[in-house]
Order: structure tokens, then C-alpha cells, then sequence
């Protein structure tokens, strides 16, 4: 399979959207038989050069080669039928067809009598998903599928397609300690196989764990290519966001107060158990675990999203109506989601819309919202958070993942909460970024906000928190102090039950 010369290549690449220039020069070259990682800041570039490759949108200048024959993509059929599979940071199953028909859409096989051979198809899923050592029922419907697992769904469909190169836009994501080992060994076995791979990534371990080579982008721009053994994490952050950043958990100090929140005997079966714990004003208390453990449902229970049995939250000593985020909202607590596409944003409306979503009431007058008024409220957290954007008129979908998280967190900002929950914080997006957004939360803290933080990123929980509480498998297993808090001790709680921990 291993061809003279590189497998793509793409050099001098520019593509813009009106004034405003996604891609200025991009290059990556991908080599067969080696795994070629893809960083930069949010808004360097990255995604825009994929999507090149993919055929979702076509460039305006530059060369683009697939094993050295010029090539330009104007639909993803056409990206794939020429041996090129995309996985994206966020997935894009279909939600009402099963995971077989998933892994199959547009290219079905067909039996004899040109019927869609459906056996066939559920077949050559589970050996698959055997390969890639999980167990997802084939025939299920991909609605309610966790992240992860459908991340796990992509990665089937990308192999499945048999694919020259390989790019993968950020698909550890949501994925546990084991699952992301599973996938490297796949990877890697791709490598061996003689197939060009690039890995697009913002953890560091993870990139140096298992690339080859490198290359650094910066607002729409190549900047570098080198060997990872060449190199270092230091350098390539300077090189990515063209200055040191020193602190990555920023973490400051607060002076800790009352109760805000306590959540007492919480319990759902089959999701999550005797759920006990409370944040202070002014604290910040990391909830660690597993993908899968139960960190997310606690937090959409706590906020009404999702039902509870028995148990109660209390909001500075009076008890929260359950299964009301209107009532969460009024009692003063906030919740930012792991999904932000999905679940923070509307992604098809503008950027003062969705920065103002939950304080409108307070806006209209007499049901009505002039635009001056949504941007002058959306205006005051865009520029507190320092949201890159042309302008608060632009659609939220056009954003980049930080500059996303960004606005989910000021339209959760602006009302003004007593308690902020807040998923995933840092998920997908940048290491400048995520200075900011740990920044941010250290002086939210410092203004006397009680903050849950769920994070599944060790080296976030222990930067960040004042305390750790780890769950495993719907149950609290352990809590630490900060000073107590070290990576063996979290990570032996979140993998060991409590009794065994003890």
C-alpha cells in the first residue's frame, strides 16, 4: 500500500468567507505508515483545512494532492469514494437509524436481487466494533448514545471505509483513559498497515504519545513542521499561540463562605446512587470520574433536566423544586453543558441572541427585543470573555469550539448566577483558551460564585479545585482536599469501589 511520496498534500491553501480570512497558508503533508499530529490555537485554521480535505468546502487558492495527482473535492462523496475518512470533533450520526445503518449511510451493499443486504451490513459491524474492543448493541437506534460512544460509532465508520488517509478532528474527546488507549492501538495498527493518518488534538500527552511528526498552525497560517522527537510541549505552545503561557491553571485564592449549594440523598436507579455533597461560596469543587460514571446526570438532575426519586438540592438553605430548570434558573444556579453545540447553543442564531437567551425576559418590553438592546446586553459579556468575533450579529455555528464555549459561558454569565455548574469546561478547545476559561472561573470564584466543575481532564481537576469528589459507576467514591488530592489517589478512587478505597 506505501506509495513514492506523501499520501496528501496541501500547500499554500487560502480559503475566505467573505472579508474575513479562515486560511492564509495552509500546509500538511501526510506521509504513508505515519501518524502526523495538527495543532494550533481555536481560529488557526485547522478545521478549515479539514474540511477542504473532506469536501465540504472547496479552497480558493493553493495545491492539493492525493498521492501526487491534483485533486479538489466539491462534495464529501467524492472525498471518500477517493479514499479519505474524516472523523470530527463532534459527532454526526443520524439519531433515528440503528449504528449499523450508521456506519453504512450511502454506501449500503447490496445482494443479488439489488435488496440492501442488511445481514451483511450487521456483520461486518460487529466485527468492527470487536476490532475496536467495545460492545454497542448493532440494531440500536444512535439516539442516546453517550458521546463517547459515538465517537466510537465514527471511528467504526472511518475504518470501515478502508481509507488512504485518515484524519481525526479531535476524537478523544469525550473518551475514558481505556477507550483512548483502544483507539491509539487501532491507530497505530492503521500506521502499520501503510495508511497516512493526521490527529488533531489539544492534549499534548496525547499527541506525544503517539505521533510521529508535527505541524503548528497560527491564525490561518503554517508556521512549523518537525519530528516529535525534535521538540517539546514548551515549545510548541509558544509556537501555537506566539507567546508563553505561563499559567494554565491560573488558580487563585478565594475566601471560601456559606453554603450555596447541598445536594442531599440524590438517587435515580440505574444512573446514579446516595449522591451527598455541598459547594461554598467562593469554592471550587471538581467532581472527577470516568466517562460514564454519572458526573453529567448528577449535574442535569441538580439543575431539573433530568428526574430524580428520592433525595433533595437546597439553594442557600431552601429546597429547589425538582425537575424545573426554571426553578434552577430563578434560585440562582447556572449550568454550562459538556454539549455546547447541542445543548448550550442554537447554532443557527446570532451571537447577542444566544448571549442573551436566559436573561430576555428582562430585555423585552411589552414582548418585544430591539436588536440594540440585545446587543448592548450580549456586548458586555462578549467583550468580558473576549469573544473573537466580526461581529454579534454573526451565527454562532461559524464560531471556533472555544470562541462556542465562550458565549455559552457569558449567556450563562449574564444572569447573574449564585452557583455555576459548568461540564467539561476546557473540552475541544485550545491550551491559550483554556487559560482563559480557567482564568475566568478563578475570578468567578473570587467574586463569592460557588462553581461544580466536572472535568474528565486530571490534570484540570487538579489545578482548579479546592476540592475533588470522584464518582465511579453512579456513586461517590472518595473526596479529597486540595493538598490531598494527587493523580494516583483520584484515579484509584475512580477506578476501585469505595470499600476498597477505604
Amino acid at each position: 500500500m506505501n506509495t513514492p511520496g506523501p499520501t496528501l498534500l496541501l500547500r499554500d491553501v487560502s480559503k475566505h468567507f467573505g472579508a474575513v480570512a479562515a486560511l492564509r497558508d495552509g500546509r500538511l503533508t501526510l506521509e504513508p505508515g505515519s501518524i502526523h499530529a495538527l495543532v494550533g490555537e481555536n481560529g488557526a485554521g485547522k478545521s478549515t483545512l479539514i474540511k477542504i480535505v473532506a469536501g465540504v468546502i472547496q479552497r480558493d487558492a493553493g495545491v492539493f494532492e492525493l498521492e501526487g495527482r491534483p485533486v479538489g473535492f466539491k462534495t464529501t462523496a467524492e472525498s471518500k469514494a477517493a479514499g479519505i475518512a474524516v472523523i470530527y470533533q463532534e459527532p454526526t450520526l443520524f439519531p433515528d437509524l440503528s449504528v449499523t445503518e450508521n456506519v453504512f449511510m450511502g454506501r449500503q451493499p447490496v445482494g443479488r436481487l439489488g435488496r440492501i443486504d442488511r445481514a451483511g451490513m450487521r456483520s461486518q459491524v460487529i466485527e468492527l466494533l470487536d476490532r475496536l474492543g467495545v460492545s454497542i448493541d448493532p440494531d440500536r437506534p444512535a439516539q442516546g448514545l453517550s458521546i463517547a460512544d459515538q465517537q466510537i460509532i465514527e471511528i467504526a465508520k472511518a475504518i470501515s471505509l478502508d481509507a488512504k488517509a485518515v484524519l481525526m478532528d479531535e476524537p478523544t474527546a469525550a473518551l475514558s483513559g481505556v477507550e483512548v488507549d483502544r483507539l491509539f492501538a487501532v491507530a497505530r495498527g492503521l500506521r502499520d498497515e501503510g495508511r497516512a493518518l493526521a490527529f488533531i488534538s489539544h492534549r499534548f500527552d496525547e499527541v506525544f504519545a503517539l505521533c510521529d511528526t508535527i505541524t503548528v498552525m497560527r491564525d490561518g497560517s503554517y508556521i512549523s513542521t518537525q519530528p516529535i522527537a525534535g521538540t517539546s510541549a514548551p515549545e510548541i505552545v509558544r509556537l501555537m499561540v506566539g507567546r508563553d503561557v505561563k499559567e494554565l491553571f491560573p488558580k487563585v485564592e478565594a475566601p471560601i463562605g456559606q453554603t450555596r449549594l447541598k445536594v442531599e440523598g440524590l438517587n435515580s436507579p440505574g444512573v446514579f446512587a446516595d449522591i451527598d455533597f455541598e459547594v461554598k461560596a467562593g469554592e471550587i469543587v471538581a467532581l472527577a470520574g470516568l466517562v460514564g460514571a454519572g458526573r453529567s446526570e448528577v449535574a442535569r438532575a441538580i439543575f431539573g433536566v433530568d428526574p430524580y426519586t428520592t433525595g433533595q438540592v437546597l439553594v442557600d438553605g431552601r429546597p429547589l423544586t425538582p425537575g424545573s430548570p426554571k426553578a434552577a434558573i430563578k434560585a440562582g444556579i447556572a449550568l454550562v453543558p459538556e454539549d455546547r453545540r447541542q445543548q448550550g447553543l442554537v447554532m443557527e442564531e446570532t451571537i447577542a441572541t444566544n448571549v442573551t437567551d436566559v436573561i430576555r425576559p428582562k430585555l423585552t418590553r411589552g414582548s418585544l427585543i430591539t436588536r440594540r438592546r440585545e446587543n448592548a446586553a450580549a456586548g458586555v459579556w462578549a467583550e468580558a470573555l473576549e469573544v473573537k468575533c466580526a461581529a454579534l450579529d454573526a451565527v454562532a455555528g461559524t464560531l471556533s469550539g472555544g470562541n462556542q464555549q465562550k458565549v455559552v459561558l457569558a449567556k450563562w454569565l449574564a444572569s447573574q448566577p449564585k452557583i455555576l455548574i459548568i461540564d467539561e469546561p476546557t473540552r475541544g478547545i485550545d491550551v491559550g483558551t483554556k487559560s482563559e476559561v480557567h482564568r475566568r472561573m478563578s475570578e468567578l470564584a473570587g467574586q463569592g460564585i460557588a462553581i461544580l466543575m466536572i472535568s474528565s481532564e486530571l490534570p484540570e481537576v487538579l489545578g482548579m479545585a479546592d476540592r475533588v469528589l470522584v464518582m465511579r459507576e453512579g456513586r461517590l467514591t472518595a473526596e479529597f482536599p486540595r493538598a490531598q488530592a494527587t493523580p494516583d489517589a483520584v484515579m484509584f478512587a475512580a477506578t476501585h469501589a469505595k470499600q476498597e478505597a477505604a
